[in-house]
């Protein structure tokens, strides 16, 4: 978390980071902090994501990341794949074509065409990654400078009809979070369930 005009001292107590301002704490900071009103929808989200991926994935080995819990199943660098792919096509560039012009045709995105011709499959995890985070950070650079009231923009999906920015906007919150779910699945399925011994008995994986 970056503050422009904070000066921070970092203190170590334990395993904790604590942050320390100049007379006060960081609790009454954070809790000082106004909601934005403007924001998208989802927006808070978008900016997480890229973070809560890299947490999750930081001590995955390759063969963890590659790892396919069936033959018609993703594993954890074709899901990233997938983000970075979808993040241009199935998000960025349908706004933006809203944004300047009037009801535009969208074009459909099918996931599992490209998943087919093995599009996924085809590159290194971290590679997918660090194109994952780079697509996303061009995405919240644009989605700061639409104003709030451009959530009632439309266009026309070529499968589902009529869609609006805010519409979409929570859409891409809620495929953020479903694949954040899918990616946690995936590692805790192949890097700790096979080493909990009994505990097994209480547990129903789903990767």
């Amino acid at each position: 978390m970056h503050f422009a005009t904070a000066q921070v001292q970092f203190f170590h107590f334990g395993y904790t980071l604590r942050y320390k301002y100049p007379g006060k704490d960081f609790t009454e900071v954070l809790m000082a902090a106004p909601s934005n009103p403007d924001a998208l929808p989802g927006l808070a989200v978008l900016e997480q994501t890229p973070i809560i991926i890299e947490k999750i994935v930081w001590s995955a080995s390759e063969e963890q990341m590659h790892w396919k819990p069936a033959m018609d199943r993703w594993s954890i660098s074709e899901v990233l794949a997938h983000l970075g792919e979808v993040e241009v096509l199935g998000f960025r560039e349908r706004i933006q074509k809203m944004l300047e012009k009037n009801n535009p045709a969208l074009e459909p995105y099918d996931q599992n065409a490209a998943y087919a011709t093995g599009k996924y499959s085809s590159g290194k995890a971290r590679e997918n990654l660090k194109t994952f985070c780079h697509e996303r950070d061009r995405s919240l650079s644009m989605l700061r400078y639409v104003p709030a009231h451009a959530i009632a923009r439309t266009g026309q999906h070529g499968q589902i009809g009529q869609i609006s920015i805010g519409q979409l906007m929570n859409e891409w919150a809620f495929h953020d979070l479903g694949h954040i779910r899918q990616i946690a699945e995936l590692f805790r399925s192949r890097a700790f369930f096979p080493s909990i011994g009994p505990f097994q008995k209480y547990y129903t994986i789903k990767p």
